[in-house]
């Protein structure tokens, strides 16, 4: 599965902001056909995606687009076209219900039957952002084995219920929760929220190694300064790369001496701290550190 620490968001319609995101090393480039085009410019959003993809190298970067949400309108435009472009994967944005995942891969795997590409090769994100999505999480993370993530949208979320956004994002810890278990229940990557001032680096930085700690894969970002601090927060350290490699030969060493629960250095080592570092260990190499 792509490592997805950073999933910067660029308007579909601009191509001078397509060409800085490919120079800025950025796991995923999500070039945007829903919220970062205005109404009037989605057809033109279509042509400069689909020529950027064609002329740019996005080098290691994953390629994605974002069409409009399903029951929009856009989409029967949207798919196809983003689809014609070729791209590594499709982002749907505000999902809520399962057959909105199932019909959305069925349409790619039509388009990929008829064109001779490898099925399954086109990968699949959703949007989660709504409370009816949220409430529906179950059926949805587990619809259709081409879903790879969920990403969780606070500021629509918030919406929806009501809700006034808070800088300590009290009133959406349910909903980050509950997208990061459904992901955790079905092998699927969790991608947290936006943090909407991309000049508060503080702010963000805290966020982001909060919702690294919570269990989140990676994060959204909407400017290039912000792609930095979160690769960096969604990379283990040095230090808990060693840490989580000791746990892992120690208690290989004492499963083999019949010991269960051990100690190392004055903390009690058992299955689930074991699991902990195995998940450490297979962060830093997705980022290429171990």
């Amino acid at each position: 599965m792509h490592p997805r620490r950073a999933l910067l968001y660029m308007p579909g319609d601009d191509r001078r902001k397509i060409e800085k995101a490919t120079t800025l090393g950025v796991d995923c480039i999500c070039m945007d056909l829903e919220d970062g085009t205005a109404l009037r410019k989605k057809a033109e959003a279509r042509a400069v995606i689909a020529q950027a993809l064609r002329e740019l190298d996005f080098g290691t970067s994953e390629r994605c687009i974002r069409i409009n949400s399903i029951g929009s309108g856009f989409e029967h435009e949207d798919l196809p076209a983003a689809l014609n472009a070729r791209p590594d994967t499709i982002v749907v944005p505000k999902v809520e219900t399962a057959d909105q995942v199932i019909w959305t891969s069925q349409q790619i795997e039509k388009y990929e039957l008829e064109h001779g590409l490898p099925l399954g090769g086109v990968r699949l994100l959703i949007g989660l952002e709504t409370a009816r999505g949220v409430l529906n999480l179950s059926e949805i993370a587990s619809a259709d084995k081409r879903l790879e993530a969920i990403i969780f949208g606070a500021e629509d979320y918030a919406a929806s219920i009501g809700a006034t956004r808070t800088k300590d994002s009290i009133e959406v810890l349910y909903a980050r929760s509950a997208v990061i278990t459904a992901c955790a229940a079905n092998d699927l990557q969790a991608i947290d929220m936006v943090y909407i001032d991309f000049r508060d680096t503080e702010g963000l930085q805290v966020e982001a190694q909060q919702g690294a700690a919570m269990g989140f894969a990676g994060k959204q970002v909407i400017h290039p300064a912000q792609v930095g601090p979160v690769q960096q927060a969604f990379t283990p350290s040095d230090d808990a790369i060693v840490y989580a490699k000791r746990v892992v030969e120690t208690f290989q060493a004492n499963q083999q001496a019949g010991k269960g629960a051990y100690d190392l250095d004055g903390k009690m080592i058992d299955m689930p701290l074991l699991k902990n570092a195995e998940k450490v260990l297979e962060r830093a190499r997705a980022a290429g550190k171990a």
